[in-house]
């Protein structure tokens, strides 16, 4: 059992926690309650951001202390909108928000991942007619296998795990999300997630 803390408690935090209680772990969901995020972060050997992608690098180098030597798990994509809500743009263009949040945390490894699927994908993988990929990306490699830990509790066959490297291999997941606007647009607000077939 790992003590968790999730930071967002929308669609994508709820079901993150639902998932990880399920399989046994012991989850805390911070909501926006004065204090809630550094009480919870300061108890958790796991901290899950599922904030809004746009404010999670103010939101969480505010809580540096309660999170030092704790496990970050990056699941948001910091996106600029277009009229009808979608990704149009990457907040962080050349960069991603994992490496900020890095470089503002030192002291907190940080792992990306679970950011290129839609949010039901996230605890329910095998849903989809085929075999999505979930990818890793951190320069702590102890962080990374009890993130992978995590991912296998959802539900994350470990053939479809894989770890792209050091945080830099965020840029590329980050950017994925410049698919959902389209696709969402051509084939309607269906589940879908990145594939890589060999």
């Amino acid at each position: 059992m790992t003590t968790i803390a999730i930071l967002g408690a929308g669609r994508v935090g709820s079901g993150l926690a639902a998932a990880l209680t399920r399989a046994g772990h012991d989850v805390t969901v911070a909501d926006r309650t004065p204090g809630a995020a550094a009480a919870a972060a300061r108890a958790a050997r796991v901290v899950i951001n599922a904030t809004p992608g746009a404010g999670s690098l103010e939101r969480l180098t505010a809580l540096r202390e309660e999170l030092r030597g704790t496990i970050l798990v990056d699941v948001a994509n910091a996106t600029v909108d277009g009229p009808d809500g979608l990704p149009a743009g990457l907040l962080y263009p050349g960069v991603s928000l994992a490496e900020r949040l890095q470089d503002a945390l030192p002291g907190t490894p940080v792992v990306k991942t679970l950011n290129t699927m839609l949010h039901s994908v996230m605890t329910a993988p095998d849903a989809l007619a085929h075999a999505p990929s979930v990818f890793l990306s951190g320069n702590d490699i102890q962080a990374k296998q009890v993130v992978a830990g995590l991912l296998a509790d959802l539900g994350w066959r470990r053939d479809r795990i894989t770890d792209l490297g050091g945080i830099e291999t965020a840029r590329a997941t980050e950017a994925a999300v410049l698919f959902v606007a389209p696709v969402l647009r051509s084939s309607g607000f269906a589940p879908f997630a990145v594939s890589i077939v060999r």
